[in-house]
């Protein structure tokens, strides 16, 4: 009998290929595309997963129809997920050959890679599991051993397993975190991978084996330790690692928070919610939030500065902070007055350009910074200015006679892009100015090693507030995320620890809610989009969670910072 064929359109050489039925995809990258070029660096890298009609596969997936394969590297965004993904599960079983009594748990994500702590299998009295300090000869050891198991090629392997299986597994394993997340989102089957006999879990395929694993570091800092994948700008190299102690303080300080009411997993949530305790989460959750925005307030008055600058990353609520510190400072007297940096825009004809000749409104230097600098010290001198305003329809700078003069109590609050960067205002006593950094720094594990990443959380925000209020579809939300990141990463990342004072605007109820609001808009995007990778992802993601039911939200204040993003809001 003839061997059957199908067709797969493989969309690197642009060819199609006739290929006998039941071949993995590995097979196909071998035979057309073992590597593929990065079109910054110039570099082969290996081929890693690929893309099936826009959706991530592990390359041990075997077409039966007609597809179209895109084969991707680590330069792909889905290419450094399944990369670093791989990389913690031999992480995950060196610390299990090295510390079989203890628990590997990856909390967080930082500037140079995952923040991860070694646990004792016993809580605290709070609730909060016991960090083990690990010293740099045991980092170094875990270092080698990772290095010898990447070192055999060993293969990773996923197989479909009954859910209750599964979950003996993981409490087998001692993590209850992913047995409570199987349990709570009720599936009868799962997928559990191995490695060198090991199971565990993760959100996303994984690469062929750990030899395709070349390039990684780990480094202690805090509690803990990084875990470092490749740089961006050459893949031979570590990430170098940056030292951001504010920011890392408060992931922590938020994911000790998360420990001691008991949610530090998705799993804890949604049996919560499922429990009828949304409401009550939703009330501890806003608390906090006006806690903190209280105690802002108070270091802002301690400060006797009359200058406070905002800035945080896209759809971190930096409004609504900007408001809600505005009202915390005046409970204590003070009389906030705000001016808004878009005002102090250049002239459009002497607005800087990007690399594709296009108006560039988020470089520094599209802000008059000599005009900017020049009114705030006069402000600070005690005389009064007019405030301009810029009109962007027609790109320049008018005045509506809007004077201002500040009192003895006043205080200027400022929010924007560049709020952080001292160049901003370079000719400005700094010793006058407190600044701000908000994000949204969510530290709510999925499961022990598979973290939550912020800038998604911030995503699903941007596309239900774009959708509402702005008229961009979800689709194109999803598009021109990516700008979006380079924006924030050029701009606004390299100075957060210039902040103050921090404000971490994730609420932890936000993700149940955000999944009542975007689950239906992302499910409009055409499997023939080129968002539809991302879509197939966050849908993926999405199913993970418990939403809230309408009356639930209804129960958000009008105060709330989610507000901002699903409407009602009242400052």
């Amino acid at each position: 009998m003839d061997k059957k064929e199908i067709t797969i359109f493989c969309k690197n050489d642009g060819k199609n290929h006739k290929i006998e039925l039941g071949g993995s995809l590995e097979d196909l990258s071998r035979k057309w595309c073992r590597t593929v070029v990065d079109e910054k660096t110039g570099q082969k890298l290996d081929v890693i997963a690929a893309l099936v009609d826009y959706k991530l596969k592990e390359l041990e997936y075997r077409p039966m129809l007609f597809h179209q394969v895109e084969f991707i590297g680590f330069n792909h965004p889905d290419g450094r997920r399944c990369y670093l993904r791989s990389l913690c599960f031999v992480l995950q079983n060196a610390v299990r050959e090295l510390y079989p009594d203890k628990v590997l748990v990856v909390d967080h994500s930082l500037p140079s890679g995952l923040y991860c702590e070694i646990h004792e299998k016993t809580k605290m009295e709070d609730g909060r599991q016991k960090s083990y300090f690990v010293t740099d000869d045991e980092l170094d050891k875990i270092k080698e051993k990772m290095k010898e198991i990447i070192a055999k090629d060993l293969p990773f392997k996923r197989v479909k397993t009954n859910a209750e299986e599964a979950m003996e597994i993981f409490r087998n394993n001692n993590q209850p975190l992913k047995a409570e997340l199987q349990k709570s989102i009720g599936t009868f089957i799962c997928s559990v991978y191995y490695l060198d006999g090991k199971a565990d879990s993760f959100h996303g395929p994984l690469i062929p084996s750990t030899g395709f694993l070349k390039t990684f570091d780990i480094t202690g800092i805090g509690d803990g330790f990084c875990l470092q994948g490749p740089q961006m700008t050459d893949f031979n190299k570590v990430m170098p690692m940056k030292r951001q102690a504010k920011i890392g303080y408060t992931l922590k300080e938020h994911s000790d928070w998360c420990s001691i009411i008991g949610i530090e997993s998705l799993g804890n949530l949604n049996s919560a919610i499922k429990d009828g305790k949304a409401i009550e989460i939703i009330n501890l959750a806003e608390a906090l939030h006006e806690r903190n925005y209280a105690k802002i307030a108070d270091k802002i008055k301690e400060s006797h500065k009359r200058i406070v600058m905002i800035a945080g990353p896209s759809s971190s609520g930096k409004t609504s902070s900007s408001l809600r510190i505005a009202l915390q400072c005046k409970v204590l007297g003070l009389r906030p007055k705000v001016i808004e940096l878009d005002n102090y825009f250049v002239d459009r004809d002497r607005t800087p350009k990007d690399e594709d000749g296009k108006y560039d409104f988020e470089s520094l230097y599209a802000m008059d910074l000599d005009y900017l600098n020049r009114q705030l010290n006069e402000l600070l001198e005690g005389k009064e200015v007019e405030i301009p305003k810029y009109d962007f329809k027609s790109g320049s700078r008018t005045f509506t006679g809007n004077r201002l003069h500040l009192e003895d109590k006043d205080i200027l609050i400022m929010e924007g892009i560049h709020a952080l960067n001292p160049e901003l205002t370079s000719t400005v006593d700094q010793s006058k100015i407190f600044r701000v950094f908000a994000s949204a720094l969510t530290s709510l594990n999925i499961d022990e090693n598979n973290n939550l990443s912020t800038s998604d959380n911030r995503l699903l925000r941007r596309m239900v507030r774009d959708n509402r209020v702005r008229g961009i579809s979800p689709e194109d939300t999803l598009l021109r995320w990516n700008s979006v990141r380079r924006g924030e990463i050029r701009n606004i990342f390299p100075y957060q620890e210039n902040a103050d004072a921090l404000f971490n605007s994730a609420l932890i109820f936000e993700l149940p809610m955000l999944k009542y609001y975007a689950e239906p808009l992302l499910r409009r995007i055409s499997p023939s989009s080129p968002a539809y990778t991302e879509t197939v992802r966050l849908l993926k993601f999405l199913d993970y969670i418990v939403a809230l039911q309408p009356s639930e939200i209804e129960a958000i204040p009008p105060t709330s910072i989610m507000r901002e993003f699903i409407g009602g809001q009242t400052l």
